[in-house]
């Protein structure tokens, strides 16, 4: 009966594990039990030993339970974005593989998925913008394709003919020089279709190096025939009348003043020395080595205003007018060391080792025609002064203090000073023969190398200042300042700077900032705004446009700079002096 009772217990409970199993497919869940058939065996080789159904059953209903809970939550992990093998404390890696039934039909849309995927899609064509292929300007890298140079420069340095410069490609540009007072145009060429043309000409760059060199050497012979070249080039003007504006002479303004002054100077120097070696006075002594140190100065000046009205060089483009302060301060210190150190040095010797003097009368008279000598080229030298402040709208003191002229500013001074020289002169002269003490005369030297030593002081200080750079008077710089601020195309001036490069030549620097509303508008105004409209419409793609605004932004560009020398031309009207302007634009 034992036996039979196990029997009967192992059949009821096969039939109901069949039973829930059945129910289960039936249910559109996953089969629990097909994929537990493991565990269930091991439950129920577990439950063998005990013959009580109801802990059978129970075992049996509590398996289910789990199998059904572990299903229903590894269907929301699926709708979570989880797999149902993966814990949120797993990996892909460290979830267990378990089999998965799978039916035939979804095996084959498995294989044809997979199929489909690994065949290469169909390649469709990559949409580029315009903004991605368009051509970007890259900084870091030299770029001469579009370097001009005129005609001149490709047949100095490219040795070509203006026969081979004709198929070339040109465009007309402004030019950055004045001729008459306006602005001229000129054909520029860009410069790799000239490298081009001159291998074209010539076969390869050593050839052409080579020809330079033979040119060369040529030139250089040449230019010890300078005065050939100079009387062709006047012959070429005067056949072609052309007429060249009136350039300054050494019988002009400062050279003529220091001329007239060598003549007088040199004529009182060899009648104070006459007077000197007939009567023996210390006073007359240095009144003589007075005129002499006068006349070199004056030799020094007129040798700095005849290299001041040479033309600018390539060496020196901004001219030679500052050679004016070099010739002063070099006559300063020739004063302080030839007319002062000598004047003192006589009359110290007097003083140490007093002589008697001969009769003064011719003394005297000399020193009465010096006055008058000396006072007529001082007042000539008034007269220019006051002409030149006159002109410059400044008093006569501020026109000697900033050594507007400074040839003329030593030869007032040394005439000023040789009147005052005589006068001193005279006076210990006259104290010494109505006392007979040599000791007057010899202070009266002293006296002399003392206003001499004041004199070239004062040139030294006040060239040297010119020499380094000095800005020009804040009125005129306030005033250039305004008419810049004042031009509708300006909406900034900054950095203002006036140099004084020399006599009458300043040199004026700012940095502008332009309005480019205005320089457009200026642009716009000489263009027919419905042409332009016209041909706008007629643009359908983006390099349409683009060749459009590059064409107009070079002429916009070009009109920029027509407004820079008309403020440029504005500038030099107004105060005539400035001869060279640089306005930077912000």
């Amino acid at each position: 009966m034992a036996a039979v009772s196990q029997t009967i217990s192992r059949t009821t409970a096969r039939w109901w594990l069949l039973q829930l199993t059945s129910v289960h497919r039936s249910s559109c869940v996953k089969p629990s039990y097909a994929s537990e058939s493991t565990k269930v065996k091991s439950h129920l080789r577990y439950l063998r030993p005990f013959s009580s159904h109801p802990l059978t059953w129970c075992g049996i209903r509590a398996l289910c339970t789990t199998n059904q809970g572990n299903d229903r939550l590894d269907k929301n992990k699926e709708k979570a974005g989880q797999t149902p093998e993966q814990t949120p404390e797993q990996t892909p890696e460290q979830t267990p593989k378990q089999t998965v039934q799978m039916t035939s039909n979804e095996k084959i849309l498995e294989k044809a998925a997979s199929k489909t995927s690994d065949e290469d899609p169909v390649p469709r064509p990559k949409i580029v913008s315009y903004k991605d292929r368009r051509r970007r300007i890259d900084y870091s890298k030299k770029y001469t394709d579009n370097i001009t140079i005129t005609a001149v420069r490709a047949m100095s340095e490219y040795l070509l003919k203006s026969s081979d410069l004709e198929q070339l490609r040109k465009t007309v540009r402004r030019s950055p020089y004045e001729q008459y007072g306006e602005k001229m145009s000129m054909m520029v060429y860009l410069r790799s279709d000239v490298e081009t043309k001159s291998i074209e000409v010539w076969g390869s760059k050593e050839a052409l190096e080579m020809e330079k060199r033979k040119r060369k050497q040529k030139e250089d012979f040449y230019k010890e025939h300078v005065f050939l070249l100079k009387r062709a080039i006047k012959e070429y003007d005067t056949f072609y009348g052309e007429t060249k504006q009136p350039e300054q002479t050494m019988f002009q303004g400062a050279g003529k003043v220091v001329l007239i002054a060598i003549a007088i100077n040199s004529a009182n120097f060899l009648f104070k020395l006459v007077a000197w070696m007939y009567s023996g006075s210390s006073s007359m002594f240095s009144e003589a080595i007075h005129s002499a140190a006068d006349v070199c100065n004056q030799v020094i000046l007129a040798l700095g205003i005849r290299q001041s009205i040479k033309r600018p060089s390539a060496d020196h483009p901004y001219g030679f007018s500052s050679i004016r302060y070099v010739s002063s301060l070099i006559s300063g210190v020739a004063i302080f060391c030839i007319g002062a150190g000598f004047s003192c040095y006589h009359g110290f010797m007097g003083l140490i080792h007093p002589e008697p003097m001969e009769s003064l009368f011719w003394s005297y008279c000399i020193l009465a025609g010096s006055l008058l000598t000396e006072g007529a080229t001082l007042m000539i030298a008034i007269n220019a002064i006051k002409k030149g402040a006159k002109a410059k709208q400044q008093t006569f003191m501020e026109y000697v203090l900033r050594s507007r002229d400074p040839s003329i500013n030593v030869v007032l001074l040394e005439d000023a000073a040789a009147v005052l020289g005589v006068m001193v002169a005279a006076g210990c002269m006259g104290l010494t023969s109505y006392t007979g003490n040599p000791m007057y005369d010899a202070m009266g030297s002293i006296a002399i190398g003392a206003i001499l030593g004041c004199v070239s002081g004062f040139l030294v200080y006040s060239n040297t200042e010119a020499l380094l750079g000095r800005s020009i008077p804040e009125s005129e710089l306030m005033r250039i300042s305004s008419m810049l601020e004042n031009d509708v195309m300006v909406r900034g001036v900054y950095d203002v700077k006036a140099t004084d490069m020399g006599v009458d030549t300043i040199r004026f620097k700012a940095e502008v900032d332009f309005d480019g509303r205005e320089v457009t508008r200026s642009y716009l105004d000489g263009q027919d705004l419905e042409s332009l409209l016209q041909e706008l419409k007629t643009y359908t793609t983006m390099e349409e446009i683009e060749g459009f605004m590059l064409k107009h932004g070079e002429k916009i560009i070009d009109s920029l700079g027509a407004e820079v020398d008309r403020i440029e031309k504005e500038i030099k009207t107004l105060n005539p002096e400035v001869r060279h302007v640089d306005l930077e634009i912000l």
